[in-house]
């Protein structure tokens, strides 16, 4: 059964692409035809690249991968925050930090800068500095808040980046492609879809396109989440009981020990203490 339908597709209107003139011809395998000098995308195909796609966010969630959504446009931001988060997955949708990939470290120190400041704020470290001290490294954590709050618990590099309009995060694009990093993203007509792993065609610009599509692959990272959870309750039982078992028989063991090595009393010397 697919995780979404033809006609939910095309009630958001995730078939209008973009006017003829501004096609990329590598696009045209996804493309269903041309009215008014509009190109409409197939949407079966559509359909079955979102299921593609969702499968292959299901395994990553469900061997504990991190997904990193990047969304900076404004149709998308609000949907991409509200989706991701649901889902306990990183998201950039102000402005993508350049070498936010490629030079992860430096990102890395920029998001501890600012665990250092709350914890800072909270000792009372900076209960001696004046007024506008205190107003500039405020400023400063509500920067860092706002480019990097959405990713201060990406603790290393993420397995995989989800990106609406490829056009708009190209530079996303490609410190994932030199990482050798899997893209998952909305392509429109305009776009180029050659240096995509997963190709998701569909109108990139209107919200609730984005919003369907979003719902199938995030119910499908919730499913591996919650598959990997019962994995781990599964094991956590089996070690349990394997852990009893253990003691069961350790406490067998020990109990046929003890009855070996009771001291044998013989016949003639039982008889001469009964007489």
């Amino acid at each position: 059964m697919s995780r979404t339908s033809f006609e939910s597709l095309l009630e958001a209107g995730s078939h209008f692409g973009h006017l003829r003139r501004k096609w990329n011809p590598a696009m045209a395998p996804y493309i269903f035809m041309e009215r008014n000098g509009i190109h409409i995308i197939d949407l079966h195909k559509t359909v079955a690249k979102i299921d593609e796609a969702a499968e292959a966010l299901k395994e990553l969630a469900k061997s504990g991968k991190k997904v990193l959504f990047v969304a900076t446009k404004k149709q998308a931001k609000e949907i991409v925050a509200e989706k991701a988060e649901a889902v306990n997955m990183p998201f950039v949708i102000e402005r993508w930090p350049g070498g936010m990939l490629t030079n992860f470290p430096t990102i890395r120190k920029a998001v501890k800068k600012m665990t250092t400041i709350d914890r800072l704020t909270k000792d009372g470290t900076y209960s001696n500095l004046s007024k506008r001290e205190v107003l500039q490294i405020s400023r400063q954590r509500a920067k860092l808040e706002k480019n990097l709050g959405s990713i201060s618990d990406l603790t290393r590099l993420p397995a995989a980046l989800f990106v609406i309009d490829v056009m708009k995060e190209d530079i996303a694009v490609r410190e994932a492609n030199r990482l050798g990093i899997p893209v998952f993203a909305i392509v429109d007509t305009n776009s180029n879809p050659n240096n995509i792993d997963y190709v998701i065609p569909a109108n990139d610009d209107a919200t609730k396109s984005i919003e369907v599509i979003l719902d199938a692959c995030c119910s499908a990272i919730k499913e591996g989440l919650e598959e990997r959870k019962a994995e781990k309750v599964d094991m956590e039982a089996a070690g349990e009981a394997s852990e009893s078992k253990g003691k069961r028989k350790a406490t067998k063991a020990r109990l046929d020990k003890d009855e070996n090595d009771a001291p044998v009393v013989s016949e003639s010397v039982a008889n001469e203490e009964e007489a």
